[in-house]
C-alpha cells in the first residue's frame, strides 16, 4: 500500500472537544499528517490552535460553540467551512463524564450527559453531512464512543454516561448506512480507560481498580488513538463505515 494513503494533506478537518485530552493530541496528529484544523470547543481554544498552527505548518483555527444547541452548531460548520474555505473531515469528540449512582441521578443530570454525548454528536455529524451534501462533496466521519458502549463499568457509577456512549456507538452504524450512497463514511473509536484530565481528577482507588483490570496492567495515552483516527479518516480505510473500533488494552476481552 502507498504510504500516501494515510495522508490527510490539503484536507480540513473539524475536530470537536479539542482543547485538551484525546481531542488535543489528535487534532495535532492530524496536523502531522498535513491536515488543516478546526477545534470547536465550549472554552476558547485559540491558544491551542495557534500551537498546531506552529508546530506543524498548518492553518489552524479555534471556534467556541455548544454541540447541544444544533442552531449554534449549523451557524459554527458555515463560519469553519467559510474561514478555511472548505470542509472534509470531522473527529467528532465532544463528551463529558459523570460518575454518579443511577440511584441518585437527577433528571438534569442524566438528560445533560445525553445532550453533550449523543445529541451533541448528532447535531455536529447532521449539520456537517448537510454541509458536504449542500456542496456536493464526499467526507468521512470518526465518533467517539467509548468501550462504556460494550460494558459496565466498575466499581463507579455511570449508567448515564455508558448509556450515551451505547447510544454513539449506534448511531455510527445507522448514519453509515444511511450516508453511504452520499459518499459519507462514519466510523467509530471506543477508548477504553485513557490518561487525559477526565480520568486525572476520579478517585485514586477507582484508578488502581481499573489498571488491575486492564490486561496491559496500565491505561492509555490519548496518542495510543491517534493512529485509530487517522487510519479511519484516511484513504487507507475506503472500504470501511459502519465500524467500532475497540482501544482498550483488551479490557472488554476478558
Amino acid at each position: 500500500m502507498e504510504s500516501d494513503r494515510f495522508s490527510l494533506d490539503g484536507k480540513v478537518t473539524i475536530v470537536t472537544g479539542g482543547r485538551q485530552g484525546i481531542g488535543k493530541v489528535v487534532a495535532h496528529a492530524l496536523a502531522s499528517q498535513g491536515s488543516d484544523v478546526v477545534i470547536i470547543d465550549m472554552a476558547d481554544a485559540t491558544e491551542v490552535a495557534a500551537e498546531i498552527a506552529e508546530q506543524h505548518k498548518v492553518r489552524a483555527i479555534a471556534l467556541v460553540c455548544d454541540v447541544t444547541d444544533p442552531e449554534q452548531v449549523a451557524r459554527t460548520i458555515e463560519e469553519a467551512a467559510s474561514r478555511l474555505g472548505t470542509l472534509d473531515l470531522l473527529f467528532n469528540n465532544a463528551g463529558i463524564c459523570l460518575h454518579k449512582p443511577a440511584l441518585e441521578c437527577t433528571p438534569t443530570d442524566f438528560t445533560r450527559v445525553v445532550d453533550v454525548n449523543l445529541n451533541g454528536i448528532f447535531f455536529v455529524a447532521q449539520a456537517f453531512a448537510r454541509y458536504l451534501v449542500a456542496n456536493g462533496k464526499q467526507g468521512n466521519i470518526v465518533n467517539t464512543a467509548s468501550m462504556s458502549a460494550t460494558i459496565v463499568n466498575i466499581p463507579q457509577g455511570q449508567a448515564s454516561y455508558n448509556s450515551s456512549k451505547a447510544g454513539v456507538a449506534h448511531l455510527t452504524k445507522s448514519l453509515a448506512v444511511e450516508w453511504a450512497p452520499l459518499g459519507i463514511r462514519v466510523n467509530s473509536i471506543s477508548p477504553g480507560y485513557i490518561n487525559t484530565e477526565m480520568t486525572g481528577n476520579v478517585r485514586e482507588d477507582w484508578r488502581q481498580i481499573w489498571t488491575d483490570m486492564i490486561p496491559f496492567k496500565r491505561m492509555g495515552a490519548p496518542e495510543e488513538l491517534a493512529g485509530a483516527v487517522i487510519y479511519l479518516l484516511s484513504d487507507a480505510s475506503t472500504y470501511t463505515s459502519g465500524a467500532d473500533l475497540i482501544i482498550d488494552g483488551c479490557f472488554t476481552v476478558v
